[in-house]
């Protein structure tokens, strides 16, 4: 069981991270698992002084995740990482690899959930 953690939605996300950004917080990773067919779980990990404080987002697969990265800029990495693994988008992406940050173009499935195609833009 994960100690504190806060539920997040897509409205509350970002004024969280910020909160926690100017409690002196860092952001330490975000992970995603699948739920079920239609949902994703999205944990964002943080720490401050080796304390660990967590947000969890339940993310419908087919809705984009409000990108985090114009808070915290290293976001990206993670946040394009989870794109490519687990296909869901993020609105406000500050640099979007556009599937490419670990994918070769020839890669059609997403690899990390069930029964979804890449289409690429």
């Amino acid at each position: 069981m994960i100690d504190n953690i806060t539920e997040v939605t897509q409205a509350t996300v970002a004024s969280e991270v910020l909160r926690l950004k100017n409690a002196g917080y860092r952001l330490v990773t975000m992970t995603c698992t699948e739920i079920d067919e239609s949902d994703l779980d999205i944990l964002y990990h943080f720490d401050k002084d080796l304390e660990l404080a967590h947000l969890r987002m339940r993310q419908p697969k087919n809705r984009p995740v409000p990108s985090i990265s114009g808070i915290l800029f290293a976001a990206l990495l993670v946040e394009n990482e989870i794109r490519d693994q687990f296909g869901v988008s993020f609105d406000g992406l500050i640099l979007d690899f556009n599937r490419t940050l670990y994918l070769d173009a020839e890669v059609t499935e997403v690899p990390l959930v069930s029964n979804v195609k890449i289409t690429k833009q």
